[in-house]
């Protein structure tokens, strides 16, 4: 059955969230940094075995400036921070205040969606009903939601949304262009991999923000996530090889 992958990645998250916010009111702040900071390095580190992929860097730094101007125009990161700002006030009015939900639900938003598993995961889930890469997905998801809950609050059970969004209509996608593919789409398809490899350095900023280092808008650089296979998709069109 098409679409089962995001049902279990939603559920991991879900309940590894939950798990998260019981354990969360047991950590003290300093644990609570630790955490943060133990992500910030690991994301760091999977951020830059990402983007090291790229078969053409220089795709990766168009699509990354490129889409960081679009973001910024479009006001992407700051139309996300007043989304989050509004629910925090909500539930500082019904007396539960939570910190940190914006953060929280950008950060985890990017970072279960941006990765190669959650790309090639949905795609094949479309195209073929297999599901096996986004189940490994959904296990790591599950504990970094944990992990993340207990340290930023509530704010990452709202990735959830933006699972469903982007893993949910890419599946909806490719399962509507089958067709298309009877093949499947091999990882070392170079738009793929320049996908990812985009994908990385935004996990990369993630980490840096985490770790406390550098705070980067990042939301403002996920139009570079498109951008990325266009621009390969282009330089093939006009005969170029990648």
């Amino acid at each position: 059955m098409t679409g089962i992958g995001t049902i279990l990645n939603v559920a991991t998250v879900s309940v590894g969230g939950a798990f998260g916010l019981l354990l969360g009111h047991r950590l003290s702040d300093s644990s609570r940094r630790t955490v943060l900071t133990g992500l910030g390095l690991c994301s760091m580190a999977l951020g830059v075995k990402m983007a090291f992929a790229s078969q053409n860097f220089l795709i990766v730094i168009m699509s990354v400036l490129a889409g960081g101007i679009i973001g910024n125009w479009l006001g992407i990161e700051m139309y996300l921070a007043t989304v989050g700002d509004r629910l925090q006030v909500k539930v500082a009015r019904n007396g539960s205040p939570q910190a940190r939900v914006t953060e929280a639900f950008v950060a985890s938003s990017v970072l279960f969606c941006v990765g190669p598993l959650a790309t090639l995961g949905a795609i094949q889930d479309g195209l073929f009903g297999d599901y096996k890469l986004l189940a490994m997905k959904s296990l790591l998801d599950g504990f970094s939601a944990m992990a993340f809950t207990a340290a930023m609050g509530w704010g990452v059970l709202l990735s959830v949304i933006s699972i469903i969004a982007y893993q949910g209509g890419l599946t909806m996608a490719a399962f509507l262009l089958a067709g298309m593919f009877p093949n499947g789409l091999p990882e070392n398809n170079p738009a793929v991999v320049e996908l990812g490899a985009t994908g990385g350095v935004l996990v990369l900023a993630i980490g840096l923000g985490l770790a406390d280092i550098k705070r980067i808008p990042v939301a403002d650089y996920l139009p570079a996530l498109a951008i990325a296979p266009a621009i390969v998709l282009g330089l093939h069109w006009l005969g170029i090889a990648v």
